[in-house]
């Protein structure tokens, strides 16, 4: 798996696209996620259908070339709640909200909601902070590494209410 990521970077070089995910899903399906950085703010941009239309294009005649064995290729966007994976993910999101799912629980809980806040160094290691509420509207912090992390995600909150009338 990690073959195909690297193979579907190296096809998107060149295309100011960053792929931010691939998964092999039931049925033969090829997912491949992808998102835009604007390369002098460092800040995500979001993706078009035309992007989406062009890494397909682009990505099936690679992977036949290749031979890549699947039956359909979808290429989309991470949505809202993009996933986080390296360093340079954590980064670029610093005063966002985020949902971070821990190997190992702190405090007896392994999941956090919280504002990614700036990283810092810990014993030569690069650390990430998350400021959080407690139930009782105390505020905390915990401080964890990459590899401390099970999963992570963009955690936006949103309104759908709209306009009140």
């Amino acid at each position: 798996m990690k073959d195909l990521l690297e193979l579907t970077q190296q096809a998107l070089t060149g295309m100011d696209l960053e792929v931010v995910d691939v998964e092999r899903a039931p049925l033969g399906l090829l997912r491949v996620t992808i998102d835009r950085v604007d390369q002098e703010a460092g800040q995500v941009s979001g993706i078009k259908i035309e992007d989406c239309e062009k890494v397909s294009r682009q990505l099936s005649r690679v992977f036949e070339v290749e031979g890549i064995d699947y039956r359909r290729l979808e290429v989309g966007s991470p949505g809202v709640d993009r996933p986080l994976r390296t360093e340079k993910d954590f980064d670029r999101f610093i005063g966002e909200r985020v949902e971070v799912k821990l190997r190992e629980p702190i405090d007896n809980r392994k999941v956090f909601q919280g504002v990614l806040a700036p990283s810092c160094e810990q014993d030569g290691l690069k650390r990430f902070v998350i400021e959080y509420q407690e139930n009782k509207g105390e505020n905390k912090q915990i401080t964890f590494g990459i590899s401390d992390v099970e999963r992570a995600k963009l955690d936006p909150l949103l309104d759908f209410k709209g306009r009140k009338r």
